[in-house]
């Protein structure tokens, strides 16, 4: 867990930290290389009430290098 994700789930109440996990772990970051899909939250971001499908760069394990990923809600 990254410290963002430590302080926040610290912070909120837990309920309000269990629907913040839920929602970061139903986006989801494809490769745009590979096509390799890993959950917001196994990555250490917080997607919560957010809207839009914005890139990130990021380093993909299949691709072992930094691509971009397109963040979708699955």
């Amino acid at each position: 867990m990254s410290f963002v994700q430590r302080l926040m789930t610290a912070i909120l109440p837990r309920p309000w930290a269990a629907a913040m996990e839920a929602e970061a772990r139903a986006w989801t970051a494809r490769c745009e290389i590979c096509g390799t899909e890993r959950s917001v939250w196994d990555l250490g971001g917080i997607r919560w009430k957010a809207a839009g499908n914005p890139r990130r760069r990021h380093e993909c394990p299949s691709c072992d290098r930094a691509t971009w990923h397109r963040l979708h809600k699955t």
